[in-house]
C-alpha cells in the first residue's frame, strides 16, 4: 500500500494533471492537437530521430561492448574484480558531468582537433560511454555461468570455432545479449542531459522536445502529446524488455555453472595479447573523459592553478548561493532521497519478490515507469501539483528528495527483487520445521541474507540523487541548487571562467560519485553480478532461481 500511494501521489497525479491541462485547458478535452503535431514535419522528425538514435546506440554499444564481455566472461586475471567494478563508475556518473565532459574533449580544442559539439556523433560517443557497462556485465557474467563442457564436446566433434560460438555459445547468450540491447534502447531512448548538452539547436528527442516545449514555448497540449508518445513507446519496451527476460526461458539441465567454475587463466601469449588490447582500449575510452575533465579543472591560460575551484567558493550572477552551498544540497538531498527510496523501495521488492502470478509482474512494470517517463512532465507535473494545501511544497526543500527518491525505487526495486527470488525456500521450510517463528524466519534468514544487497540499493539511490538533473531543473529553488543544475547554469553562460567552474564542479560530483560507487561495490558488491546465490545449498543440483543478468550488469537500472 505504501508503495502505490507514493508513486500515485508522486508519479500518477502529476503526470495526469500535466496532461490534463495541456490536452483540455478550459475543462474540455481537445484532441486536435493530436493531429497538429502528427501533421508537423518537425515533430515527426523529432520521433524519427529519437528512435533511430536509440538504435543506432544501441547497435554501436554492443559492438564496444562484447569483446570486454567476452574478457571477463572466459578469463580469470589479475585485477579482474576490480575492473569489473571500475564499469559501474561511467554508468551512473551524472549525466551533465559526462555531458562537460565530452563537451571539453571534443570541442574546438579538445584532443581530438575537431569540433563535434552539436552534432549526432557527439551523443553517441556519449551513449557509448554510459551504456558500454551494461553490455559488459550483462553478457559477461552471462557467459561466465556457460559449461564449459558444452564447447568442448563441440570441439571434439570437430566444429571450429566459429561453428562453436556460433552454435553453442550464441544460443546460450541469447537471452543476455537481448536483454542488454532492450535496456540500452530503453536509455538511449529516454536520455535527456547528454542530448540537451551535446546536441546543440538541431538534434532533439521526444525527451528534449518536451523539455523545450513546456519551458521555452510555454505549448503544454504539444508537450502533452509527445509526453504520451514517449510513454506508449516506452510501455511499448518494457513490455518486449519483459517478454526478453531470461528467466523465462528455461535452461537446459547442466547449461548454466557457478562463474569461478568456468573462468580459466590466461596461458598463451595470443590471449594475453587479446586481453590486454581489448581492456588497455576500452580502459582508455572510459577513462580518458573524465580523466581530461579533472586535469582541465587544475589547468588556466597554460597553466595548472586551483583558480577554478577557489572561484566556487564566490557567489555570482549565475547562482544565488555560492556553488559549495550547491554540492552541500546535493548531498543533503541525496541522504534524503535514499532513506525514503529504500524503505518505499523495499517493500516494493518485498511484494514483487515474494508475490506471484500477473499482478505482480503488472506491479513491477508499472515502478519502472517514473524513468520511462520525459523528466520534464515528471518535474513540472509535480511544481503544478504541489502548489495548494495541504499538500503545497513549492517552497519546501523537500519536494527535491521525494522527486529523486521516485527515480531511486526502481533501482531499490530492481535490485532486491533478485535476491529475494535467489533465497531458497528450503532455508525457511526447515527453520520452520525446527519451530522458528514467521518473524524469527524472516529475521534469521532473509533479512542477514539481504543485508548486502540492501546496501547495494541504497548506494545506487545515493548515486542517483546526486546527478539527477531533469526534473530538478524544474522543482529544485534559487536558493537551493543543486550540484547539476549549478554545473548546467555554468555551461548556459559564455567565458572561460563560467566553464572552468564547471569543470571543477563536475570533478567533485564525480569524485562523490566514484566514491558511492566504490562503497556499493564494497559492501554489496558480491550481490552485483551474482549467479547463484549463496543462499542456494552447495549439496548438488542446479540453483532454483537464478539472478536476470541485466540486474547483474546495472543493479538495477531499468
Amino acid at each position: 500500500m505504501v508503495p502505490a500511494g507514493f508513486i500515485a501521489v508522486l508519479f500518477v497525479w502529476p503526470v495526469t494533471r500535466i496532461i490534463a491541462r495541456g490536452l483540455a485547458p478550459g475543462g474540455a478535452l481537445d484532441l486536435g492537437v493530436f493531429g497538429q503535431v502528427a501533421a508537423d514535419d518537425h515533430f515527426r522528425g523529432v520521433v524519427w530521430f529519437t528512435i533511430w538514435l536509440a538504435l543506432v546506440s544501441t547497435a554501436v554499444t554492443l559492438v564496444a561492448g562484447m569483446p570486454a564481455a567476452w574478457i571477463l566472461g572466459r578469463f580469470s586475471f589479475r585485477g579482474r574484480s576490480l575492473w569489473r567494478s571500475a564499469l559501474l563508475v561511467p554508468f551512473v556518473m551524472p549525466t551533465v558531468v559526462v555531458g562537460t565532459a565530452f563537451v571539453d574533449l571534443l570541442g574546438r580544442g579538445g584532443i581530438l582537433g575537431v569540433d563535434l559539439r552539436d552534432t549526432v556523433w557527439a551523443i553517441l560517443i556519449a551513449h557509448v560511454f554510459f551504456n558500454v557497462a551494461v553490455v559488459i556485465r550483462t553478457v559477461g557474467d552471462s557467459w561466465a555461468r556457460l559449461d564449459p563442457a558444452q564447447t568442448e564436446v563441440a570441439r571434439v566433434l570437430g566444429a571450429s570455432p566459429w561453428k562453436v560460438f556460433r552454435s553453442v555459445t550464441l544460443p546460450s547468450l541469447a537471452p543476455a545479449i537481448l536483454a542488454a540491447t532492450a535496456i540500452v534502447f530503453l536509455f538511449s531512448f529516454t536520455s535527456f542531459g547528454v542530448v540537451l548538452i551535446l546536441g546543440g539547436p538541431t538534434h532533439s528527442t521526444l525527451e528534449v522536445e518536451t523539455y523545450l516545449q513546456t519551458t521555452v514555448f510555454l505549448n503544454l497540449d504539444v508537450a502533452a502529446v509527445l509526453a504520451l508518445t514517449q510513454m506508449v513507446l516506452i510501455v511499448t519496451g518494457l513490455t518486449l524488455a519483459a517478454r526478453l527476460d531470461p528467466n523465462r526461458r528455461a535452461h537446459p539441465v547442466g547449461t548454466t555453472v557457478t562463474g569461478r567454475q568456468t573462468l580459466r587463466r590466461i596461458r598463451t601469449a595470443r590471449q594475453r595479447l587479446g586481453v590486454t588490447a581489448v581492456l588497455g582500449l576500452t580502459g582508455l575510452f572510459l577513462a580518458l573523459p573524465l580523466t581530461l575533465l579533472a586535469v582541465r579543472s587544475l589547468r588556466s591560460d597554460g597553466g595548472w592553478t586551483l583558480e577554478h575551484y577557489r572561484g566556487l567558493a564566490e557567489g555570482g550572477t549565475t547562482l544565488f548561493v555560492s556553488p559549495v552551498s550547491a554540492v552541500v544540497n546535493s548531498l543533503m538531498f541525496a541522504v534524503g532521497a535514499t532513506l525514503v527510496a529504500t524503505v518505499v523501495g523495499g517493500l516494493a521488492a518485498a511484494a514483487v519478490g515474494y508475490g506471484r502470478g500477473a499482478a505482480v509482474k503488472l506491479t513491477d512494470a508499472a515502478l519502472m515507469l517514473p524513468l520511462g517517463t520525459s523528466a520534464a512532465t515528471v518535474g513540472f507535473g509535480i511544481l503544478i501539483t504541489f502548489d495548494r494545501p495541504p499538500l503545497d511544497l513549492r517552497a519546501s526543500p523537500w519536494l527535491v528528495p521525494l522527486a529523486h527518491a521516485l527515480i531511486g525505487i526502481p533501482f531499490v526495486v530492481r535490485l532486491l527483487v533478485p535476491a529475494i527470488r535467489r533465497i531458497d525456500p528450503r532455508l525457511r521450510e526447515v527453520a520452520t520445521t525446527l519451530g522458528a517463528s514467521p518473524w524469527r524466519v524472516w529475521t534469521t534468514i532473509d533479512a542477514v541474507l539481504l543485508r548486502r544487497p540492501l546496501v547495494a540499493a541504497a548506494g545506487f539511490a545515493f548515486a542517483v540523487s546526486l546527478g539527477e538533473f531533469g526534473a530538478t531543473s524544474f522543482i529544485s529553488r534559487p536558493e537551493f541548487p543543486t550540484a547539476p543544475v549549478a554545473i548546467f547554469r555554468f555551461l548556459s553562460r559564455p567565458g572561460p571562467a563560467n566553464l572552468g567552474r564547471a569543470l571543477a564542479m563536475s570533478t567533485i560530483l564525480m569524485v562523490l560519485t566514484a566514491l558511492s560507487v566504490t562503497i556499493i561495490e564494497f559492501l554489496g558488491g558480491s550481490e552485483l553480478g551474482r549467479g547463484p546465490s549463496s543462499a542456494t545449498p552447495t549439496g548438488g543440483g542446479s540453483p532454483t532461481t537464478q539472478e536476470p543478468p541485466e540486474m547483474a550488469a546495472t543493479g538495477g537500472r531499468p
